[in-house]
C-alpha cells in the first residue's frame, strides 16, 4: 500500500506555475509535467491533477471548480442531516400518535 504524501499549498502552486510557464518549452504538457514532477519529488499524475484543477478554477478548462465542489459537499452534508432529522420527527410523530390512540382506548 502506498503512503500518501501531503504537499504544502505553496509547493503545489509553485509546481503548477512552473508547468504553466514552461510548457511551451516541451513537446507536450505531459512532458513538462513529467520533467517538473521529478524536480519536486511528486508523481507526474499528482502534478497533472493539480494543473487540471487550476485550469478548471481559472476557466481555461471545463469542469467543477474547487469552490463548487466545496459547496456541493456542504449541501450534501446538510441534506444528510435534514433527512436524519426528518426520520427522527417521523418516528416521534408515529410514536405519539400511537400513544394517543392507546390513551383513548382506555
Amino acid at each position: 500500500m502506498s503512503k500518501q504524501i501531503r504537499y504544502s499549498p505553496e509547493v503545489r502552486e509553485r509546481a503548477v506555475r512552473m508547468v504553466l510557464d514552461h510548457q511551451s518549452e516541451y513537446a507536450s504538457q505531459w512532458q513538462a509535467v513529467v520533467s517538473i514532477a521529478a524536480k519536486f519529488g511528486c508523481t507526474a499524475e499528482s502534478l497533472r491533477r493539480w494543473v487540471r484543477q487550476v485550469e478548471v478554477d481559472s476557466g481555461r478548462r471545463g469542469g467543477t471548480t474547487s469552490d463548487d465542489r466545496a459547496r456541493i459537499k456542504e449541501l450534501e452534508r446538510e441534506v444528510r442531516e435534514l433527512r436524519r432529522a426528518n426520520e427522527i420527527l417521523r418516528k416521534a410523530s408515529a410514536f405519539f400518535a400511537q400513544a394517543e390512540l392507546d390513551r383513548r382506548r382506555k
